[in-house]
């Protein structure tokens, strides 16, 4: 089980949103209505991220190659200067159902080319993944590091300045793509210091997760997740709760309401059936167990989640 790629399927909620800016200096672009989790990629030039309207973050310098990540959708922006005034970010598309926007803002200065962006993550009860995500990531264009990254980068620069034959087929996919390759790579940069990132590189950690995401509706109990990780009951409790921040059969019960919250967002299965697929017997027994995480029944979950009231038997 790829726990990683399991936890983005169900913490994705639509489509990334996407805009290639060319700027020329002096720019400036306001993000303090950011719906997600909002990426830059430096394709040319330099730039600096600053934080506005309280944002608590230091401003760093960006370059050609550089990727930043703002996990929690900081209100921050970017500058070819500090002081210069600030514009609202406001791309334009070619149709409505284009993939990517353009945003061009003219003058006599140095061009600057960004992929500015967001990816639209449930908010409501976060995966720990997301939650030990720092207000600001930032990957630094360095020789050698992070190379299926920088080709990912690369192979998305070359698709939206040359727009090919079939680009707006290709360039959804290379974005969705990307979002992997940043938290693999803050995942392998952040192993020492950061809780989720200890958890997915501990092996017997590891293997309890792949075990929890392969079987989410199975009864499990501390022995049995104890023997998968080879551990003592007591060893393995405790290594647990220091890598992943919380006890084993709680993060049991984080999975499968956030696996139901995805299949009530996500498909027309009766809240029976949904309970089924996380290991409820009974649609009573799931809807008291959903309302316990999410403070709220399954049906208005789903009714405020797509927008109209999906089948509650």
């Amino acid at each position: 089980m790829d726990v990683l790629a399991d936890v983005l399927a169900a913490m994705r909620v639509g489509r990334p949103v996407a805009a290639l800016t060319e700027a020329h200096a002096p720019w400036g672009l306001r993000f303090d209505h950011v719906m997600g989790a909002a990426f830059h990629v430096v394709l040319q030039g330099t730039c600096w991220l600053t934080p506005i309207d309280g944002s608590g973050f230091a401003p760093v310098e960006l370059g050609p190659g550089d990727v930043v990540l703002l996990g929690i959708g900081t209100p921050h922006a970017l500058v070819s200067a500090g002081g210069v005034p600030l514009g609202d970010f406001t791309p334009t598309r070619d149709s409505p159902d284009a993939p990517f926007g353009r945003l061009v803002l003219p003058g006599s200065g140095v061009r600057s080319t960004v992929v500015c962006g967001a990816y639209r993550l449930a908010r409501s009860r976060p995966h720990p993944l997301l939650r030990d995500l720092p207000e600001v990531v930032h990957l630094s264009a360095l020789p050698g590091r992070h190379p299926g990254l920088r080709a990912m980068v690369e192979l998305l620069g070359l698709e939206l300045r040359t727009s090919p034959p079939g680009a707006a087929a290709v360039t959804p996919s290379l974005v969705d793509a990307l979002l992997v390759y940043l938290l693999r790579a803050w995942l392998q940069d952040s192993a020492d210091t950061s809780s989720w990132s200890a958890a997915m590189a501990d092996p017997a950690a590891a293997r309890v997760l792949a075990a929890v995401h392969a079987e989410p509706a199975r009864a499990w109990t501390v022995e049995q997740l104890a023997g998968v990780a080879g551990l003592s009951r007591a060893a393995f409790a405790r290594r647990f709760v220091a890598l992943v921040g919380e006890p084993p059969l709680t993060y049991v019960t984080r999975w499968r309401m956030t696996i139901a919250a995805r299949l009530l967002r996500d498909t027309d299965k009766t809240l029976a059936q949904v309970g089924s697929v996380v290991g409820y017997g009974s649609a009573f027994a799931f809807a008291k167990a959903f309302r316990r995480e999410y403070a709220t029944t399954p049906g208005d979950y789903r009714a405020a989640a797509t927008g109209h009231r999906g089948s509650s038997d």
